[in-house]
């Protein structure tokens, strides 16, 4: 049936200045764009929007969205501003569990403490008997008590693992703090959750993203809740024509010959996507792979979690299935990496990589990315969350390719916007603002490398058509056009318009997918 949007400004994000005021739309397409008096008697069924202001549908466009809904259903470590806070509130909140029970919490970041603390086992100890894990906000690294290493079999004489860390301290003894790859020693050991308790995420992760204008997002939840096939059935229950969210799923290297040969979906609901593989860690716990040591520690560059033989051989695994990848990669001897294998084994036709976070590059990185069929996926929140510290990690000198979108996007190198949640917080109005003002809210400097802002059709732009050219929909999807999909962003001011802090004033007034009003604020 038949139906028309009106009373709106719809930006159809051709270009920041081409509107519409009325949308006419059938079966979750789009049909007709104009006038309203040239469109309001091809329907009696009509929406009036009320002097809103309409775009298309944003996605964002890396996530992990069980962990999404897991943050928004356990303490959010993220919060804590000291260790000492965070462990007390931890201690007075576990005391009476369940000795045998594993407990699981993630988002601390010693960045945020004053004195830079990264609590050890013994500390953790107290806190609880049970087997305990608290994950930093990267997911590059974990502290355990002393509990979850005995468990895990993890000594004094357990040798690092070719991709990770076990650190140590003076006399050898594991302190608890495990990096990368030495994060699986304990992972294995966590009992795995259901199929029900995954949907319940997925639903809480559904309902909030929706609140905030999301009309679907790039996920990659496969290979961290045992056999892949029972986070994709929680999808498979959680999503489709009873509830209309687009869930564009990535499938992690580890579990991609069985999705290919034996994983069906839910199109266009459920749909997949590329191979996922992971370089590097991240800045933060300086696991992120740099070609130079780290200016802070000049004992170590990062860590490589594959050969560049071993991702050779995984990125010519994805083109003998005909399939793009999509890389987490944010130093620049992990980009270096990847892009000299993207270089050997080019992209199928039809197809486009997918290049994840970007954070630190440099000259001739960027001109051989420029070569490449490539999206740059980057997540504007991380400047607001490194910066300053990061200028710590860096050094000066490094600091011209980092975090650099302006530039990157002025040598004509799309990137499309995520959050990478829970990693970050999921709002694309702070999203938005970090791309515009490079500053948190609140603070009145300039910003953090100001010019490298982008400007606000950019920042849109990032997730709407970059979203949906990072899958190849562009023809389909991120625009407002005809033969598009009906999904529209429904805001009470105009983006493009005031000062940079009152994005973070609007507020969604409806969010719908396919045609369908999915959430609908009701003050």
């Amino acid at each position: 049936m038949k139906q028309l949007l009106h009373n709106a400004k719809f930006y159809t994000m051709k270009s920041p200045s081409d509107h519409v005021e009325a949308v006419l739309i059938e079966d979750g397409k789009i049909l007709q764009l104009g006038k309203y008096e040239k469109l309001k008697n091809e329907t009696a069924n009509q929406l009036d929007l009320k002097g809103s202001f309409v775009y298309p549908g944003f996605v964002d466009s890396h996530i992990h969205l069980i962990g999404h809904g897991d943050k928004l259903r356990y303490i959010d470590l993220s919060l804590f501003e000291s260790a000492e806070t965070m462990k007390e509130h931890l201690k007075n909140h576990f005391e009476q569990r369940n000795p045998q029970e594993w407990i699981v919490a993630e988002g601390w970041n010693e960045n945020n403490f004053s004195d830079k603390k990264i609590l050890h086992r013994t500390e953790l100890d107290e806190i609880t008997t049970s087997p305990l894990v608290l994950k930093r906000i990267c997911r590059h690294a974990m502290i355990v008590n002393s509990r979850a290493l005995e468990i895990a079999g993890i000594t004094k004489d357990t040798p690092d693992p070719s991709d990770g860390v076990i650190v140590r301290d003076e006399f050898g003894e594991p302190t608890g703090y495990l990096m990368d790859g030495a994060q699986a020693l304990i992972l294995k050991h966590i009992p795995e959750v259901s199929v029900d308790q995954l949907r319940t995420s997925l639903e809480m992760a559904a309902e909030d993203l929706l609140s905030l204008g999301f009309t679907g997002v790039h996920t990659e939840d496969m290979s961290y809740y045992g056999d892949y096939s029972k986070p994709l059935e929680a999808f498979q229950q959680t999503f489709g024509e009873h509830k209309k969210f687009r869930i564009h799923l990535l499938r992690h290297h580890l579990v991609f010959d069985e999705m290919i040969q034996s994983a069906s979906y839910r199109e266009p609901w459920i749909e997949p996507g590329a191979m996922k593989i992971f370089i590097d860690g991240a800045l933060g716990g300086r696991t992120a792979l740099l070609t130079k040591p780290y200016a802070d520690d000049k004992s170590t560059q990062g860590v490589n979690i594959h050969s560049q033989q071993e991702l050779n051989a995984l990125v010519a695994k994805a083109r003998s299935y005909g399939e793009a990848i999509a890389v987490h990669a944010i130093g620049d001897l992990g980009m270096e990496m990847i892009v000299e294998a993207i270089e050997l084994h080019p992209v199928p036709k039809g197809k486009r990589d997918r290049l994840i976070h970007a954070n630190v590059l440099n000259e001739n990185l960027v001109s051989r990315i420029e070569k490449l069929d490539v999206v740059l996926d980057i997540q504007p929140s991380f400047v607001t969350s490194d910066f300053p510290w990061v200028k710590e990690r860096l050094g000066e000198e490094r600091l011209t390719w980092a975090y650099a979108w302006r530039k990157l996007i002025d040598r004509g190198i799309v990137c499309s916007g995520g959050s990478d949640s829970p990693i970050e917080t999921v709002d694309p109005r702070l999203g938005m603002y970090a791309a515009v003002a490079r500053r948190n809210p609140g603070e009145t400097h300039d910003g953090y490398l100001p010019e490298e802002k982008l400007t606000r059709f950019e920042a849109i732009s990032l997730y709407t058509t970059g979203s949906a050219y990072a899958i190849g929909k562009e023809l389909t999807r991120g625009k407002i056009d005809v033969n598009y999909d009906a999904d529209f962003t429904v805001f009470d001011r105009d983006l493009f318009e005031g000062t940079e802090e009152q994005l973070l004033d609007a507020n969604v007034v409806k969010t719908i997918v396919a045609g369908e009003v999915m959430f609908s604020n009701k003050n």
